[in-house]
């Protein structure tokens, strides 16, 4: 599943940068303060979904037909979600280049919290998602269904 948190959708090609750095943080991020969108893309049937979770907790996701469901964190996911947004290796992350993947029909995700954008390829074994990031992944797209 994807999760949209503000963002247009953009294809990944296997890249993770952010094109102006920010610095990650409560106070950066503001959460509460920004949507956190996490769109993923790909897979053999061209999936792309996308999670936007607002500051509140509440989400919408939405699937490549616009077909949207919405709902709400509970309160344990919120303050994780909160915790991680906050991860200082989230600029880390969104700071590395990351070679175009050989991978076919793999997912692309991109996670944007506020001016701060990363994103991978799941292609195993051939690279290793970034830690931050797919921990924001997992608790999105397991919170959201």
């Amino acid at each position: 599943m994807a999760v949209t948190l503000t963002a247009a959708l953009v294809p990944l090609a296997g890249c993770a940068r952010a094109d102006t750095p920010a610095p990650v943080g409560p106070a950066a991020t503001g959460l509460p303060g920004v949507e956190v969108v996490l769109v993923r893309s790909g897979g053999i049937v061209g999936l792309t979904d996308t999670i936007t979770v607002r500051p509140d907790g509440s989400w919408t996701k939405t699937d490549r037909a616009g077909a949207a469901r919405d709902g709400r964190l509970d309160g344990s996911d919120l303050d994780r979600l909160r915790r991680l947004a906050a991860d200082p290796r989230l600029l880390a992350e969104a700071a590395v280049t990351v070679p175009a993947t050989m991978c076919a029909d793999a997912f692309s995700y991109r996670l944007t919290i506020g001016p701060t954008t990363v994103g991978y390829v799941d292609c195993p074994p051939q690279a290793t998602p970034p830690a931050a990031t797919s921990e924001l992944v997992g608790l999105l797209t397991g919170a959201t269904g």
